[in-house]
């Protein structure tokens, strides 16, 4: 059977006994019993006890006037009565509670009535069963109070155990923890309502009406003191319990939030777990970055400053653990870029860097130092032959053809060799001086080259005199001197070449063809050309006021490769002659051979322009360079200028003269006139005068001179050819001049 089925039958049980003890409570009633004093109780218990219970603040305990009324109904109306009242009164207050919603359905009103009659019932017979021992005078107040005492732990004993019992069946529960924790507090109900009873029986029972009033106003005002006493206290304990209800709800809010941002801050974590392993990611990638190049994959400059300054401090410990740097440079790399475009410049570069890494051993370091400079650690290698060795290995597979987008490409080299050496201090002096070395196998172009420090001597010498060339107009340290051009027909004064000279402020007099090279690679050139456009214009202008048979003088200048590559040129030129207010076919302008046939189509339109202005043009040092007769033809030259080196060459009877033969002829072809310079004898006059030579320059004639001293001579009109020859020698000369033409 289980527990729910057998509490209902203990509770149909329960209702049934009480039933029966109603009904002999009844059948028992004296004669009389129901005076007009007990109709007051009943209608007390009935109306009024359920009203007035008083529950104890911060406890389970309720005072309540249900005991009191029981016991009092024992002692004054008997037993019986005293049942009935149990059953009325717990009735009452059962549907008290119903109608306060604290008691739910009538079955449960019934068994408590009919539980508070049994259980009274049973008091009572335990109560006649002790008559005998404790006595009936209920006058004898230690009688009473035994009485009493039997009644309420009567009372207690029987309602506690059954509860107890009752819960152990419905529920399972133990008994004796039900007894302790649910029970043991009903005692107090009972004790205060002996307590109270007894109180009541003795004023009923022996005190006056004015006693019994008083007592019963003190017992009210008491009542009523201590029901709003109570009800002060649970008003306040109800404000404190709301406040704590609130605190709580407060604190379950801020739990639920902290849960919340716990939650939160474990997504929170990680996701900063995963940023944290993609920063970890990233720096490291940064660290590749920002020590490898982004091209090549090669190390950058950082990477192979790092290495080569370890690789120093360990040559300085141990003298054996040699080295050797490579600097090297892609030639003409930027024409790579400007022809075929930036995307298959970059292709070359990662060509180039994988033949490197082919080339090498592993314990090496190649490493691309910026554009299309590359620098190599060779390890373990004791003399600059064997690096000497392997830079030649490098250049040789540098320099295979390869194909490229369609294209043919070749790449060549420029690689310096600067091996160990303890002077080193860090990475930059020992890459400088590789750097050096490259340079110097730019220029000489024979292959790779080794650092000395002549090399460095020199290197550092060049770079203070670019630093000073780059001021030298504004010290006024430039000059311009002229050379007189000659007709060698007649011997008069056609006009002079500007040639620049530098007197320095502390090394003096620097010859030509050590700075004008300097210009060009710096492109200081340009800048110095346009100052002497300037200077040229303006100083012949002035002279040719000076007489009128100097009316049609010209000059001629020297313009670089590097000018003519400029578009700028033709302004620079116009300026001029604007400022000077020079006629244009009074200036001619000389281009080396070389110059004019590197990018010969650029050439032939820059001339076309030029011509266009007026001015005359003439080719410098012809017969040194490489020239095309498709393009010679093409070229709007006016003039041929003869390389001192061919005139130099012709011996005192003529001897050597073929070449200038050639020269003269191949000019009148193309009707061009002729000038050759570097006449110092008068042999060679002589020679170039019955070749048809149009004009010349030379030692023999007047030496370059200053500004002022060249003004001297035009005031002072001199022969500008040698005086008479001997006729014997111009004899001789033109036998031998004649012999060359009809050989020629």
């Amino acid at each position: 059977m289980n527990r729910e089925k057998f509490s209902s039958y203990l509770r149909a049980a329960i209702i049934i006994l009480g039933s029966v003890c109603v009904c002999f409570a009844l059948a028992k009633l004296p004669s009389g019993a129901f005076s007009w004093s007990f109709l007051f109780v009943l209608i007390f218990a009935v109306f009024l006890a359920p009203r007035m219970s008083l529950q104890i603040p911060r406890s389970n305990l309720m005072l309540s006037f249900s005991d009191s009324i029981v016991f009092l109904t024992f002692l004054v109306y008997g037993g019986e009565m005293a049942i009935l009242i149990a059953f009325v009164e717990a009735f009452a207050n059962g549907l008290y509670l119903k109608n306060q919603k604290l008691m739910s359905g009538y079955g449960i009103v019934i068994f408590n009535s009919s539980l508070a009659s049994f259980l009274t019932a049973f008091t009572y017979t335990i109560v006649l069963s002790l008559t005998s021992i404790i006595g009936s005078d209920l006058s004898n107040t230690r009688t009473l109070i035994t009485v009493l005492g039997v009644l309420c732990l009567s009372q207690f004993f029987s309602l506690s155990v059954f509860i107890a019992v009752y819960q152990n069946i419905k529920a399972g529960n133990n008994i004796w923890e039900v007894w302790k924790t649910q029970c043991l507090s009903i005692s107090f109900t009972q004790f205060a309502g002996a307590g109270l009873a007894g109180i009541v029986y003795k004023l009923i029972s022996y005190a006056d009406f004015a006693m019994t009033v008083i007592a019963a106003l003190i017992l009210g005002i008491a009542y009523i003191n201590y029901r709003k006493m109570i009800s002060d206290v649970n008003e306040s304990i109800e404000q404190a319990e709301a406040a704590e209800r609130a605190k709580a709800e407060i604190e379950r809010t801020r739990r639920r939030e902290a849960e919340k941002h716990v939650d939160q801050l474990g997504i929170s974590l990680k996701k900063e777990e995963r940023a944290n392993a993609a920063l970890r990611k990233s720096e490291k990638d940064f660290q590749h970055a920002a020590l490898h190049d982004a091209l090549t994959g090669l190390a950058n400059r950082k990477q192979f400053g790092n290495v080569l300054r370890a690789a120093i401090e360990n040559y300085k410990e141990d003298p054996t653990a040699n080295f050797q740097i490579l600097f090297l440079d892609i030639r003409s790399f930027k024409n790579i870029n400007d022809a075929l475009g930036h995307t298959i410049g970059d292709k070359v570069l990662v060509i180039a860097a994988k033949r490197f890494v082919r080339m090498l051993n592993p314990t090496d370091t190649v490493a691309r130092i910026g554009g299309d400079e590359f620098a190599i650690i060779l390890n373990d290698l004791s003399t600059v032959g064997k690096a000497q060795k392997v830079a030649r290995r490098i250049y040789e597979s540098l320099t295979q053809p390869f194909s490229l987008g369609g294209n043919n490409i070749t790449i060549d080299l420029n690689i310096g060799i600067a091996p160990c050496d303890v002077e080193y201090e860090t990475p930059e002096e020992i890459l400088r001086d590789a750097d050096i070395a490259m340079h110097y196998a730019k220029e000489k172009n024979e292959g790779p080259a080794v650092f000395t420090k002549e090399l460095r001597e020199r290197f550092l010498e060049r770079v203070r005199l670019e630093m000073d060339l780059r001021q030298a107009i504004e010290r006024g340290e430039l000059s311009m001197h002229y050379q007189p051009i000659i007709s060698l027909s007649d011997g008069r004064l056609e006009g002079f070449e500007a040639l620049l000279r530098w007197h320095h402020s502390e090394f003096g007099m620097i010859p030509p063809n050590k700075f004008i090279p300097i210009a060009e690679v710096s492109g200081l050139i340009i800048p110095i050309t346009v100052w002497i456009l300037e200077q040229t214009t303006g100083q012949i202008k002035s002279w040719q006021q000076i007489s009128p048979e100097y009316a049609g003088l010209m000059v001629s200048v020297n313009i670089s490769g590097v000018h003519l590559s400029n578009d700028d040129l033709i302004d620079h030129v116009e300026y001029a002659l604007e400022k000077s207010k020079l006629l244009p076919d009074r200036l001619k302008l000389e281009i080396t051979e070389s110059s004019a046939m590197k990018n010969a189509q650029h050439t032939i339109n820059v001339l076309q322009k030029l011509k266009k202005i007026g001015v005359q043009l003439s080719m410098d040092d012809f017969g040194t360079g490489y020239s095309s007769l498709s393009y010679l033809q093409r070229l709007p030259f006016d003039t041929l200028k003869i390389d001192r080196s061919f005139v130099c060459g012709v011996g005192e009877r003529g001897e050597n003269s073929e070449i200038l033969q050639t020269i003269i002829s191949l000019a009148k072809n193309l009707k061009m006139r002729v000038i050759a310079e570097g006449i110092e004898t008068p042999a060679q006059l002589a020679v170039l005068q019955n070749l048809g030579c149009d004009f010349g320059q030379g030692f023999l004639m007047a030496k370059p001179k200053a500004s002022e001293e060249t003004e001297n001579l035009l005031y002072q009109r001199p022969n500008w050819l040698p005086g008479q020859i001997d006729l014997e020698n111009i004899s001789q000369k033109e036998s031998v001049a004649n012999e060359s033409l009809r050989m020629f």
